[in-house]
């Protein structure tokens, strides 16, 4: 059995897929970290019940607006672009205007 977390450095990753796929092993399971509550600059969210609070008051947010959120939250530090953030929440290639996410982003920001 093959366990990867997210604290796993990337090179650490792909050197125990490359070395697990080279064993024969035909299928793997792979499993998300099950950190359901995070933190960060004065947000508390909690993943499994989709729900943001700040200052202990809860945030009513769409669920593309949690999606985004919650990508933000997990890599901070980050940069992303406007067509990454699309590509990891809406998972399918962008087909027209960027212009979307930022509409999000205000939304969250405004919230």
């Amino acid at each position: 059995m093959l366990i990867l977390t997210f604290e796993d450095s990337e090179e650490e990753i792909v050197n125990h897929i490359v070395f697990y796929i080279s064993t024969g092993t035909k299928a793997f399971q792979v499993v998300e970290n099950a950190r359901t509550e995070l933190r960060f600059d004065g947000l508390e969210i909690d993943v499994a019940k989709r729900l943001v609070r700040k200052q202990k008051q809860e945030i009513d947010l769409t669920f593309t607006e949690f999606e985004i959120l919650h990508l933000l939250v997990r890599n901070p530090g980050r940069v992303f672009s406007k067509e990454q953030i699309y590509n990891s929440v809406w998972k399918e290639p962008y087909f027209g205007d960027y212009n979307i996410v930022m509409s999000h982003i205000r939304n969250i920001r405004k919230k």
